[in-house]
Parts: C-alpha cells; sequence; structure tokens
C-alpha cells in the first residue's frame, strides 16, 4: 500500500518521538539533561531542566541559548520548537507519578494568600528537586497537583522503580515520616502501563509535550484516592518495579471510569 505524504509524515515523526523516549536519543539532549540537573536554579524546563532561574539560568541562555519560550513558559525556546515542528508522538510504556495535596481547600481558607502561596512553590520546588533527581519528565505543576513521566529513554528500564522511590523521596521530603507530620499534607498514586506521549497544539500556536490515554487516568485517581502520607501503588507497578517493600496492605479500589476493581499496595513512608 502507497502511503500519502501526510501518513509518511505521521510515521516519520511517530518514529522520531518512540526513539527519543525509549533510548534518550538525541545524544545531544542527553547530555544536557544530565548537565543541566546539577545546575542551580528554579523554574525549569519541564523536557531538559534548563533552569530559568538563579545562576544556572545564565549559563544555558550564554552557552546553549535557552530561555523560556514565549508560547509556554513550561518550555525552554528550544525544546517548544522541537514540540510545535514535530506535533505528533508515540505510545510506549511508561511509568506515571501524581502527588496531590490532601485538603488544600483548608488549607487555603487558614492562611492568608500569600503565605498559602509560598507553601504551595515550597511543594513545587521540592518535587521539582527530587523529579530531576530521578531523571522523570515533568508532565504537570499546576493547582495543587505535580505530575512526572517516568521514560525508558531517560529513567531506564526499572523506569517502575524509579517512579517509586521518586514518590517515597517526595512524602519523605515533606514530612511524613516525621512524629510531628509533614508541612504539607499529600497523597500519591504511582501506575505503570501504556500510553500516548508527544506534543499536541493548542490555540495561539502553542504546543506542549503530554501523556494521553487510561494510564494516566488510573494513576490520577489512584493519587486523588490516596489518603493523607499513602503511595497507592498499582499491580502493574508494583510488579514492575520489583522491590521487596514487605508485607504491604492490599486494597482493591472501585476507581471512577473503571469497569473492575482495581488492585493497589498501600505503602506509607516511615523514618
Amino acid at each position: 500500500m502507497v502511503m500519502s505524504g501526510q501518513s509518511e509524515r505521521d510515521a516519520m515523526v511517530g518514529s522520531l518521538w518512540r526513539r527519543y523516549l525509549t533510548t534518550g536519543e538525541f545524544e545531544k539532549e542527553r547530555r544536557q539533561r544530565r548537565f543541566f540537573r546539577w545546575l542551580p536554579g528554579t523554574p525549569r524546563c519541564k523536557n531538559c531542566y534548563a533552569p530559568f532561574g538563579g545562576v544556572g539560568s545564565a549559563v544555558v541562555r550564554l552557552v546553549y541559548g535557552k530561555q523560556p519560550s514565549n508560547l509556554n513558559p513550561r518550555l525552554c525556546n528550544i525544546c517548544e520548537q522541537f514540540a510545535r515542528k514535530y506535533q505528533g508522538g508515540a505510545e510506549i510504556e511508561l511509568s506515571l507519578l501524581f502527588a496531590d495535596v490532601r485538603g488544600s481547600t483548608n488549607l487555603a481558607e487558614g492562611m492568608s494568600p500569600i503565605d498559602y502561596s509560598k507553601l504551595i512553590n515550597r511543594f513545587y520546588n521540592t518535587a521539582t528537586q527530587v523529579m530531576v533527581r530521578s531523571d522523570a519528565l515533568i508532565y504537570k505543576i499546576v493547582g495543587d497537583q505535580v505530575v512526572a513521566m517516568f521514560v525508558p529513554g531517560f529513567a531506564g528500564p526499572r523506569h517502575a522503580r524509579r517512579a517509586l522511590e521518586a514518590a517515597q523521596e517526595i512524602l519523605r521530603a515533606t514530612g511524613h515520616a516525621r512524629p510531628g507530620g509533614p508541612w504539607i499534607p499529600l497523597g500519591a498514586g504511582v501506575h505503570t502501563g501504556t500510553a500516548f506521549v508527544g506534543s499536541v497544539g493548542a490555540e495561539g500556536g502553542r504546543s506542549d509535550i503530554t501523556v494521553l490515554g487510561d494510564a494516566a487516568n488510573t494513576t490520577a485517581r489512584l493519587a486523588s484516592t490516596a489518603r493523607q502520607g499513602e503511595m497507592l501503588i498499582s499491580y502493574a507497578a508494583y510488579t514492575a518495579a520489583g522491590l521487596d517493600l514487605g508485607q504491604l496492605e492490599k486494597r482493591y479500589l472501585q476507581l471512577k471510569g473503571k469497569t473492575e476493581p482495581v488492585l493497589v499496595h498501600v505503602l506509607t513512608v516511615v523514618s
């Protein structure tokens, strides 16, 4: 069968994204990420980790020509150009981590707006540092939630393990193992599955890197269901991680949009 010009382009773009997400190519991009992760400064490009603030921002701006995109401030100008040029993506197996603030409405009601914004920014910065060290793609940091994608090309073949370890580290870093309790209450969900990852367009020529599909929806449901200090790990993620986590509590959850109950392992952090 002869492919049309558009079909050939779609196949090329899909192949490009699949290679990037599963192998970390292009090597230049991979080397840059390894370097950028050690540069101080926040916020960062959610894809390549180029810092937009602090001392690190001057380095990436002068040496690499990277700065926040005018169209999408969550991406640097170089990564946004790539996403806009190659709109499309690929279905891959990956692990996802969602972490939500518990009782954010009540928290906001009991604090001044500026104090609440400082608390949320502290949460963002803490979670971002963990994600950067874990070689995740920072999918979303918005409202009271952070979301990370662990793809084989960057987190490696043991991406499920990296996601579980990152979730544990975020819970510890926010004080959930302390006798006095956390400085911000969180619940988290981790799931491994197949999803579409790639670039989608929006109004005004803006492009963004996103994850779509049941795997993302399942992880979001797990995180919203988790109680304070809990990480709900899907059976798929628990099996793929290959970690000996002891005798964890098991629950069957009826998640919204799911026809069958979902088996999860419940992990809480300890000091």
